[in-house]
């Protein structure tokens, strides 16, 4: 089962990622942290995709493209994968299917709205990094460390708008481009994460 995972930034997709990776026991394979591993470990694709890090820039798709294909080239991946952050844009999505087959593209769907609530009341304690939500914990005082709890610049309502904009815009072709090839399920992210996981699972099986 090759499945590629899609969803707004805070619409659970790492949570549903791990659930399902573990359940159906295929390597979750995140952009993110394979472009790390390269970085850490010195690779020549590690170093050439640290240059524009170091610089500032995005690392281009053809740095990305070939990271992804060596990762899938792994003897893990032979049954299957769960690809979250890959592919953002159609051009990714192409390349993509040259070297691999997709089974499914799960997109999980959520109210703005939602969104913007669920990522602007995230809290993180400035000393010692922990997370907590005003919905489940409203003290300014840490209560691992007694650190200050703050609201990070990424989480204020107007950039998490700006954010969300810019990722519908990014990824509302690639979302067609998977409904063309009849790939996309669209999953309703506005539930429970249990609910959720469970209509994945319908779906998958």
């Amino acid at each position: 089962m090759r499945i590629i995972l899609l969803g707004a930034p805070g619409a659970g997709k790492g949570t549903q990622a791990v659930k399902i990776s573990t359940k159906y026991n295929i390597p979750h394979i995140s952009t993110g942290d394979i472009l790390r591993a390269n970085i850490k470990q010195g690779t020549e694709i590690g170093k050439k995709a640290k240059s524009y890090i170091d610089q500032g820039a995005l690392v281009p798709d053809e740095v990305v493209i070939e990271i992804v294909k060596n990762r899938l080239n792994e003897e893990d991946c032979k049954n299957g994968y769960l690809l979250d952050g890959f592919p953002r844009t159609v051009a990714q999505a192409q390349a993509l299917d040259e070297f691999a087959k997709i089974d499914i593209a799960l997109n999980i769907d959520i109210d703005l709205d939602i969104l913007t609530k669920r990522l602007s009341g995230r809290r993180v304690c400035s000393v010692c990094g922990a997370p907590y939500h005003i919905s489940s914990y409203n003290d300014t005082k840490c209560a691992k460390c007694g650190g200050e709890v703050i609201q990070r610049q990424d989480d204020q309502p107007q950039t998490v708008k700006a954010r969300l904009k810019t990722y519908t815009l990014q990824t509302k072709p690639l979302i067609d481009y998977y409904a063309d090839m009849q790939l996309l399920v669209n999953i309703d992210g506005n539930r429970a994460i249990d609910d959720v996981f469970e209509d994945i699972v319908k779906i998958l099986n």
